[in-house]
């Protein structure tokens, strides 16, 4: 007889697979709950595109600032890369040879010059940034009226030269020494080193460890100074016989040629200074970190705003395009950096004015009353500091010349000959 039980089919259902549990790193995964966060956090944040794009364009621009720096120039290429007004200006003037440094070659300045060389004659000397460029028009209208007017390019500045070869002496370094082994064991072969220990009991080559001086030519940029100023102004004005000269200082030229002028004096007939500081009306500051000035330098609408903001407001486009390529151009940049370390910030006006040697001697100062109340203030202090001279305000920036109206007026008291025109 057969007896029937429940228990097989309870063990049958005991025995039916259970659904695994999830892992908790799925059940962390779970969908939100709310919409709204969901397509919020989708978005993309304008942030990180913003400095993604930022970062790009700075790299991209510091690569090709550095790629432009360090490819040399060719001369040629650059002077036919010229605009006309710069071709026409260089067409307009000559190179005299300057004799600065002891142990290096003479250095080309480049001067204009206009009226008959049996007047009274003007040499303006600019100050940093400027050149005989931006007193092209001054001396063609001084030029006119029968003065003998003479711009030059200061060494580092212009068409003039703006660096040196000089001859350096360094020891050699690690790949001039493996230079030297290779080139004896071309010449000796390679068992020749065996032979030498067996022979002297030494071993070979031990002359090449020793450092050994080599001489290079190297080119660096003008370090122009005080002292090389004034080297520079006695060889002009012997070369182009100007003395007695009227001597016109803009901007920085004061400071350095201040030490000159005063040991100098029986040479120079009178001084008139333009808008004097000891700090230039150009920013130093923006030629120190090489990247930054090669960026303001490159870009026109950069350095004409430099210009406009710091020198003289008015100025054309073409005139400010036309400065920025005589800066940079064949290494400029980097000798006004070197020119700015060498400018005497801490100059007094006073003092030098106030010397025994300069009691005698005309002076006259041309200040700009528009630019800047702090401005204005600053030419009265340096009249005061130099009761003698004759004080003439006029209405354009610290760059006067550069101006293409009522610039001539101001002009007019450059020098005794210049009052009576």
């Amino acid at each position: 007889m057969a007896i029937i039980t429940e228990e097989a089919e309870d063990h049958h259902q005991d025995q039916e697979p259970r659904p695994k549990p999830k892992p908790e790193r799925e059940r962390e995964a779970s969908p939100p709950q709310n919409p709204a966060a969901a397509s919020q956090s989708s978005r993309t944040n304008p942030f990180v595109f913003w400095f993604y794009f930022t970062l790009g364009v700075s790299l991209v621009t510091f690569l090709f600032v550095s790629l432009s720096s360090l490819s040399p120039q060719d001369p040629k290429s650059w002077f036919l890369s010229l605009p006309a007004s710069l071709r026409q200006h260089y067409s307009k003037g000559r190179t005299i040879k300057v004799q600065i440094y002891p142990n290096s070659g003479p250095v080309e300045v480049f001067a204009i010059e206009d009226g008959p060389s049996s007047a009274e004659n003007v040499l303006i000397i600019h100050g940093l940034g400027a050149s005989s460029y931006s007193f092209s028009r001054v001396v063609q209208s001084l030029g006119s009226k029968d003065i003998r007017a003479i711009a030059i390019d200061l060494p580092g500045n212009g068409f003039s030269d703006k660096s040196v070869a000089v001859e350096e002496e360094r020891e050699s370094g690690t790949l001039e020494r493996f230079w030297d082994v290779y080139s004896e064991i071309r010449e000796k072969g390679v068992f020749s080193a065996f032979d030498q220990i067996i022979e002297t009991g030494q071993m070979p080559y031990q002359e090449t460890q020793v450092p050994r001086v080599v001489s290079r030519m190297s080119f660096k940029a003008l370090e122009l100074g005080a002292e090389e100023v004034g080297k520079v102004l006695g060889q002009v004005i012997e070369t182009m016989g100007l003395a007695p000269v009227h001597l016109v200082l803009h901007d920085s030229a004061l400071a350095m040629s201040a030490n000159w002028v005063l040991n100098n004096e029986g040479l120079v007939r009178s001084v008139t200074l333009i808008d004097t500081s000891a700090k230039p009306a150009l920013p130093w500051w923006s030629f120190k970190v090489p990247v930054l000035r090669d960026a303001v330098l490159g870009v026109p609408f950069l350095h004409k705003r430099l210009i406009r903001s710091y020198c003289v407001k008015g100025i054309s486009s073409p005139d400010a395009n036309a400065h920025g390529i005589l800066m940079k151009g064949r290494g400029g940049s980097r000798a006004m950096a070197e020119i700015g370390k060498r400018l005497n910030h801490s100059f007094n006006v006073a003092e030098w004015g106030s010397s025994e040697r300069l009691i005698s001697m005309p002076m006259q100062v041309l200040w700009s009353s528009g630019w800047s109340t702090e401005w204005r203030e600053e030419g009265h202090r340096i009249a005061k500091a130099l009761p003698r001279a004759k004080f003439v305000e006029h209405s354009g920036g610290r760059w006067p010349q550069m101006l293409r109206k009522n610039w001539p007026k101001s002009f007019q008291s450059m020098c005794p000959p210049c009052q009576n025109l």
